[in-house]
């Protein structure tokens, strides 16, 4: 077992916080979870878990008080492209006031190692107009033309912590997520992912009904089940690498394939009513993993079909016993 280690991670109410603090405490590391909210299904797993408003610097020195060794910052006002594309303004003040008094807060009370979570958003978007994309490399970020709101203060916050190394020699670690899911991870509201939204609409569509999906299709992305997710933090943060790093699959899929895994999971035939009206994002997105795997020696290898074997019956409890407390009948 290696030497234990004092650890916070903030975002621990989220989605992949809260796996990824399941995962260290289960390594023997004590662990301290930061978050605006508390973990919405289960309890946390950390040692001590603090409502904390990350977005004041005193609150970051708080988190990051006591001989921390390493700050996972997986804190951020985030969600599904629907909420992403409509609240530029908010999440782009939200989430530069977190990143930079985290950052500063870690350096100055002597915190050995900072990750930082960024996004596959900070991706140039003239590289992303084919759904037949060809994989993106870390070096496509440049020259700058990342997802508005989003995508540019994750790439800003790349820069920052590039500048924190470079001025005062603070360890950085940088990693770009490519769509997160899994169990425990939000399915409705309007901050879900395309898979969890898809999931939540299946379970409740009849078999033989149709379901409704934002845009033609066709669009393509890759999704990373959330045990590689956390397998590739742990990785990254153990390793020497400073520059930028894609945390993906480089399985590409369509939406429509993703709606048609998920049918075939839950054995229902639904017809797809396409709106193309509503959020798609870019039309292609796929990471490649060539970095990844030269610096890590590793890559996820959880595939879509089986990754969502296990998130849909989870999503499909939750919409279950969310309509029995609408119809007011305990579901225990």
């Amino acid at each position: 077992m290696s030497k234990q280690k004092r650890i916070l991670v903030t975002g621990a109410g989220g989605f992949i916080g809260h796996h990824l603090v399941k995962r260290l405490k289960k390594e023997g590391h004590w662990v301290r979870g930061a978050d605006i909210k508390l973990p919405e299904y289960e309890t946390s797993a950390a040692d001590e878990m603090e409502v904390l408003d990350l977005r004041r610097i005193e609150d970051c020195l708080l988190a990051t008080r006591g001989n921390i060794d390493e700050v996972y910052n997986l804190a951020a006002d985030m969600g599904g492209i629907g909420y992403i594309t409509a609240n530029h303004a908010d999440i782009s003040r939200n989430n530069i006031l977190i990143n930079a008094h985290m950052l500063d807060a870690s350096y100055k009370n002597g915190v050995q190692r900072f990750l930082f979570s960024s996004s596959a958003c900070v991706y140039n978007q003239a590289k992303q107009k084919d759904p037949n994309v060809t994989a993106l490399k870390e070096e496509d970020a440049y020259p700058a033309d990342p997802e508005p709101g989003y995508g540019w203060e994750k790439l800003f916050a790349e820069e920052l912590c590039r500048y924190y190394y470079k001025d005062f020699a603070f360890e950085t670690r940088i990693v770009r997520f490519h769509n997160v899911y899994g169990p425990l991870g939000t399915y409705e509201g309007g901050k879900e992912k395309a898979p969890a939204a898809i999931s939540r609409k299946v379970a409740l569509a009849e078999d033989g009904s149709e379901i409704e999906i934002w845009g033609d299709g066709e669009q393509t992305r890759s999704f990373m089940y959330v045990d590689d997710c956390v397998e590739g933090l742990i990785r990254l943060m153990a390793s020497n690498h400073r520059d930028a790093l894609n945390l993906g699959t480089d399985e590409l899929t369509t939406i429509n394939n993703l709606v048609d895994v998920i049918s075939r999971i839950a054995g229902k035939k639904l017809v797809k009513r396409h709106n193309l009206t509503g959020p798609q994002g870019v039309r292609g997105r796929n990471s490649d993993n060539t970095r990844l795997r030269q610096t890590l020696g590793w890559e996820p290898s959880i595939s879509l079909a089986e990754g969502l074997k296990k998130t849909y019956p989870w999503i499909r409890s939750q919409v279950t016993s969310d309509a029995l407390e609408l119809a007011g009948v305990d579901g225990d």
